[in-house]
């Protein structure tokens, strides 16, 4: 039952009617529409402001997938010959995996004590876990191509999700002599999952990931070649790869961040700014060539003769063209002008005082959208410590989470998967591992350490440190990932090492174990 709309008209509305009906039918008109619309004015459609702004809207699919070749093309474009969308990448990939993140084992030692006769069985399958890990890690077997550490790999990743918008991770188990897990990644570039032959998106298949009733992959159908390259001599075709094995195992990895529900691809990282760096990377490039241009031509030799010259080549004393060497502009230099000729000098303005302003006004726009403060953007720390240390703190909120995300989404799956596989050949003891989900869980918790932060005042760091550990507000472990982005636990006995040899030396040391409140551990 529909609502019925009461316009009551008030004292001016009467006077305005009685001597202008039509103006009175105007004013009624108007406060009718305002009484439908609601309370948004940004909703309007009857501001001049606004009356122009017509902007078409569905889900996230729809919206995101028909622009995503063009914004990968034009991202990648300004990744390569755009300095600032290059520092910008450069930036999150250095502080988010930097030499890249390492793995500290943490099980659950309260699921676990029944397997466990004490601490140190605890402790040396930790240790086991991660030498093993490690193993794998640092060796360019973990990948299918054989040329990239997992560091590497973290690193090219990220890279690729910014730039593209997502990547694809195949597992593979490849045999290989001297080696201890067989598992290697195979990397993809977001290009080549696509709908084979370019056909248009269904309900089940949408831009390469076919999916079930609940929008779950089911399989991604993978192109040999990225299908615009048609210089390859390979004929294209393409693979669909399911997305689980028999037993339900993921088999493929799809890395993307995930900005609205229901959205199926990725989109990159630069994509909200594009057109504000493109435009700002034309401007510079203005500017730069008209500060080029202006300082070739700065002199202008004018004549009062009819016939003129010929412009930058005078005459010389019998009519025929002067030779150019003629005049040369140098310091203290005497210059000998023709009859009716004298010299001007131009002024271009170059370089323009207000480029600079205008640049970092703009830049401060753009890093508010890629969550980088202006001054980790450029690069340029001018303003005092605290400035400083607010916009570092700022950012490594920025940074945390994607190292969050990317521990999340890739780092620790890869390392279930090959302690599993350990595990499996008895690499590793671990009781009751493969009867239970929450056994089998408790066995592969870890912890993903990056590089530090970085410190602009390290003694404040340090005492601030130590402050938090004395007051029991953090742990030496938790402060030595912060500072140096270390292990304290396989830091311990090197540190228990060194006192001892100061000790017998004679040596004083004040930052002894005793002095930091720490229990000697037994060895």
């Amino acid at each position: 039952m529909s609502k019925k709309l009461r316009i009551s008209d008030n004292w001016l509305d009467k006077t305005i009617s009685y001597f202008s009906p039509e103006k009175g039918l105007k004013r009624l008109e108007a406060r009718a529409r305002l009484s439908i619309a609601g309370g948004y004015v940004g909703a309007r459609r009857d501001r001049r402001q606004t009356k122009s702004w017509d902007i078409g809207d569905g889900s996230a699919d729809n919206v995101t997938l028909p622009d995503l070749p063009a914004l990968r093309e034009r991202s990648r474009d300004l990744i390569r010959n755009a300095p600032l969308a290059c520092g910008a990448v450069n930036t999150v990939v250095t502080n988010v995996v930097g030499t890249g993140l390492k793995v500290q084992s943490h099980i659950d030692r309260e699921v676990l004590k029944p397997f466990f006769k004490d601490e140190s069985e605890f402790d040396k399958f930790e240790r086991n876990a991660e030498r093993i890990f490690r193993n794998w890690a640092e060796n360019t077997d973990c990948d299918i191509t054989r040329s990239q550490t997992f560091s590497e790999i973290q690193n090219l990743i990220l890279r690729s999700v910014l730039e593209s918008g997502d990547i694809f991770i195949i597992k593979r188990n490849v045999s290989r002599s001297n080696k201890l897990i067989d598992l290697s990644l195979q990397l993809v570039e977001a290009d080549r999952v696509s709908n084979p032959d370019y056909k248009t998106n269904t309900e089940k298949l949408i831009a390469g990931v076919e999916v079930d009733k609940n929008g779950a992959p089911i399989a991604y159908h993978v192109c040999n070649q990225h299908p615009d390259d048609y210089q390859s001599e390979k004929s294209k075709k393409y693979v669909k790869i399911p997305a689980f094995d028999k037993y339900d195992n993921r088999q493929v990895f799809h890395i993307f961040n995930r900005i609205r529900p229901g959205l199926t691809r990725g989109v990159p990282y630069l994509a909200p700014v594009i057109e504000s760096l493109k435009q700002l990377d034309r401007y510079t490039e203005a500017e730069i060539m008209s500060a080029v241009i202006s300082a070739m031509f700065t002199v202008f030799v004018k004549s009062e003769d009819e016939e003129g010259l010929s412009p930058m080549t005078p005459l010389d004393e019998v009519g025929g063209r002067r030779d150019d060497g003629d005049y040369k502009l140098a310091p203290g230099a005497i210059l000998d002008l023709q009859p009716n000729e004298n010299i001007e000098i131009a002024d271009p303005k170059r370089p323009n005082q207000a480029f600079d302003p205008f640049v970092q006004a703009i830049l401060r726009q753009v890093g508010v959208a890629l969550e980088l403060p202006f001054e980790i953007l450029i690069k340029h720390f001018t303003a005092s410590y605290s400035a400083a240390q607010a916009a570092l703190v700022e950012a490594w909120k920025f940074f945390s989470s994607r190292r969050s995300w990317l521990a999340i989404q890739l780092c620790q799956p890869v390392y279930e998967m090959v302690i599993s596989e350990a595990i499996a050949k008895g690499l590793l003891k671990a009781p009751g591992f493969f009867n239970n989900p929450i056994i089998k869980n408790a066995y592969l918790g870890a912890q993903w350490i990056g590089p530090p932060r970085g410190q602009i005042d390290q003694l404040k760091e340090v005492k601030a440190a130590e402050l938090r550990v004395n007051m029991g507000i953090s742990t030496l472990a938790e402060e030595t990932a912060i500072l140096t982005g270390g292990d304290w636990e396989r830091k311990y006995p090197q540190i228990l090492k060194e006192h001892s040899l100061k000790q017998e030396a004679g040596i004083s040391n004040q930052a002894s174990p005793e002095n930091i409140n720490l229990e000697k551990k037994d060895e």
